[in-house]
């Protein structure tokens, strides 16, 4: 943006200030309150001229909710995700990316920095968040979708914020705690085809358009409540995945694995896991329950196709608005798949307000190939997150897979280093845990973490570069070698005492310095076996008086 006007202003008030430094007993004519008067425009222009002048890229940050390593197309699903990617070919994906294995934790620990456990769990009371600080670095920020942390967003940065607070919603009828800017908004009925997926998008881009006319760079953060329950998804997207998952489970993981190995995830001499045991044999199913598994997982893939159609239209915004080459796009999932089995009023067809659709550990099992476990666990499939980060000209190998060991929390230490500014030092703020994933983005390597630490309710984990202990809802520990058994199928536990000793001391001096103090979640494991299984897994009842709503209707 040229301001030659504003320029010759400047250069005119320049020469004033010299002219009357010489002589100061001679104003040549021109009175102290004019004087004064361009030297105002001249620094008004020069703040005019800086902010538009304000190259530094915008930020993109998106979550998704419960969504499983293998769920997007390219981790490895049969979802149609063509948008996302698209991001990936022209990016780089993460296969070491971890989350902590919860809805809320891991929106805590993504945006102030912090194991969540650190940053106060849910009240950021020992930090602060991505947009506090880019707010104060000269960004716009803004938000929509799920909070579900204390307070509002625009209590913590956020500028403009569109979204519920609550950690689930109905997607056509939302709840009560929807906001906007702070004040209650319940403006559900004004849209007959009201989904919150697309509302996500849709005020995404209005907060943006208000952003871009003050010509300042922006962070948005979206973050989509789906393909968290309740399974919620308009009938026609639902009908494009009718029949595709009538193969069953087993099938379609081994499928996925395929796709994986083809993509370059996995190594093709990788041996798929047996399904759990507590998962039945598709085969031994009833052919009432079979279609009944096949329509709630097409539900569960038309959630995620919706959501790739609205980074579709994200992306189509940012490019008619000239914004995309200069604009950081990250997208990650909250936790791995969700197990648990909570489904009711499945008489109402999941494309209407009222139902409440769940798939069960059979499906996660799937949406975490190939990996153990789900949501809550801190085990593998509890634990890791597709990450894919598109910056045109600035990612080094697009297309490229990076296993540099990651964490939510480095995203907010990746954002400070884009956006040229610092993470503030004052009375009572925990310093960052996390570390820049710019130089990954580059090609170049980073000092990054020889430990992560994990701990949710009471399961807990801790990787020590290659090796990960882990409990499964404070049973005995056990001890993998990711590098060689990422499936965690061998247990080195009894085999390696003195290593299990010294990575369990450290879980603990972790645990000492959280707010955790005191807590019976830090207390000793049990000496006992993992079940490996959960009773709020499965429900096979729920089927007993369901009937296939009719699409005709």
């Amino acid at each position: 943006m040229k301001n030659t006007t504003n320029n010759s202003i400047c250069a005119v008030g320049a020469g004033l200030s010299r002219d009357h430094a010489v002589r100061p007993q001679s104003n040549r004519g021109i009175s102290p309150l004019l004087q004064f008067s361009t030297v105002l425009l001249c620094l008004l222009a020069f703040a005019i001229q800086s902010h538009a002048n304000d190259k530094r890229p915008n930020i993109l940050l998106m979550m998704v909710d419960d969504l499983g390593f293998a769920d997007f197309g390219c981790y490895g699903s049969e979802i149609q995700t063509p948008n996302i990617d698209r991001l990936a070919s022209n990016g780089l994906r993460l296969t070491q990316f971890y989350n902590t294995a919860k809805c809320h934790s891991s929106r805590l620990a993504l945006l102030s920095g912090q194991y969540s456990r650190y940053a106060g769990e849910s009240d950021f009371r020992n930090a602060v968040t991505i947009a506090q600080v880019l707010g104060k670095a000269g960004y716009n920020t803004s938000m929509t979708g799920k909070w579900h942390l204390d307070k509002q967003p625009t209590d913590y940065g956020f500028e403009q914020y569109w979204g519920h607070l609550s950690g689930a919603t109905d997607f056509f009828a939302g709840d009560d705690t929807f906001r906007k800017n702070g004040e209650v908004w319940d403006d559900f009925d004004k849209d007959e085809d009201f989904y919150t997926t697309d509302a996500n998008v849709d005020y995404a881009i209005e907060f943006l358009d208000n952003s871009l006319k003050e010509d300042k760079p922006f962070f948005h953060y979206i973050a989509f409540n789906a393909p968290h329950y309740p399974l919620h998804a308009p009938k026609e997207t639902i009908e494009k995945y009718m029949g595709r998952y009538d193969a069953g489970w087993e099938v379609l993981r081994k499928e996925r694995l395929v796709k994986q190995k083809l993509l370059g995830l996995f190594p093709s001499d990788l041996e798929l896991a047996p399904m759990p045991d507590h998962v039945p044999a598709w085969d031994s199913l009833t052919k009432k329950q079979k279609k009944f598994e096949s329509f709630r997982m097409a539900i569960y893939a038309a959630m995620v196709d919706k959501v790739d159609e609205n980074i579709g239209r994200m992306i189509d915004y940012l490019k008619e608005k000239g914004e995309y080459e200069n604009t950081l796009i990250m997208l990650v999932s909250d936790n791995g798949a969700c197990p648990f089995e909570r489904s009711f009023s499945i008489d109402i067809p999941p494309w209407e307000a009222g139902s409440y659709y769940l798939y069960d550990a059979s499906w996660a099992t799937v949406g975490n190939t190939p990996f153990k476990h789900y949501k809550q666990t801190q085990h593998e499939g509890g634990i890791s997150s597709p990450f894919i980060a598109h910056w045109p000209e600035k990612i080094k190998e697009p297309g490229s897979l990076n296993a540099e060991l990651s964490h939510l929390i480095d995203v907010m230490a990746t954002c400070i280093e884009v956006a040229d500014t610092k993470y503030p030092k004052k009375k009572g703020l925990n310093p960052l845990q996390g570390k820049s994933l710019l130089p990954v983005f580059e090609g170049k390597n980073r000092k990054g973490h020889n430990e992560l630490w994990f701990s949710f309710g009471n399961c807990r984990a801790m990787r020590d570069g290659d090796w990960k202990l882990v409990s499964f809802y404070q049973h005995q520990w056990e001890l993998y070698n990711i590098a060689k058994d990422r499936l965690e199928q061998n247990d080195l536990a009894s085999k390696m005492p003195k290593r299990v000793e010294a990575m369990k001391a450290r879980w603990y001096e972790y645990a000492r310095g959280t707010d955790m103090k005191g807590d019976k979640l830090v207390g000793p494991v049990k000496d006992k076996e993992s079940p490996n299984a959960q009773g709020s897994w499965h429900a096979p009842e729920k089927v007993a008086d369901w009937k296939m709503p009719n699409f005709n209707d």
